[in-house]
């Protein structure tokens, strides 16, 4: 169902639209995160360019270095929002390719010890890092059992989900 606003000020009306994008990051009316993901791999992509040709002038150190700013920047802003879409296995497969050229691997290579290896979280770890730095960060907006119930347990200082 689809339902026809009109808000308006002095005859100055706000045009609909299928997305927008606020401080960097791209929503659709479904919060889908489909744009911001499209953009995301376009940017991840250009990165991925920029490590393969470093990799011949550079240490791996270095390499490193031009990981975290190229991509793991771009890659780990507005994280906590669009990390858990369903679009986001296609980040983490732009990710595999950025480990896999790093390291020099074919791209059939497993990539978990290479992620070991070069001391990089992947996506999924690097989305659940944001939100639980998130969760103890803003604790005062999150409910303790004790607070939600009066029962002493001896959960009651855990967080009530």
């Amino acid at each position: 169902m689809s339902v026809n606003l009109k808000i308006g000020f002095n005859d100055n009306f706000i045009t609909n639209s299928s997305y927008t994008k606020f401080l960097g990051v791209t929503m659709n009316n479904t919060l889908s995160w489909s744009n911001h993901i499209d953009l995301l791999m376009k940017n991840l992509s250009k990165a991925c360019y920029i490590i393969r040709n470093a990799k011949t002038y550079m240490s791996a150190l270095s390499l490193k270095v031009v990981y975290y700013a190229f991509f793991h920047s771009v890659m780990s802003y507005g994280i906590i929002f669009w990390g858990n879409s369903s679009h986001s296995s296609i980040i983490f497969r732009i990710q595999k390719k950025a480990i896999r050229i790093m390291e020099g691997c074919g791209n059939r290579v497993s990539c978990r010890n290479l992620f070991k290896k070069l001391q990089i979280l992947s996506l999924t770890s690097q989305y659940m890092l944001y939100l639980l730095m998130f969760v103890v960060q803003n604790k005062n907006f999150f409910l303790t059992n004790n607070e939600n119930h009066n029962l002493d347990t001896r959960q009651r200082n855990n967080w009530a989900w």
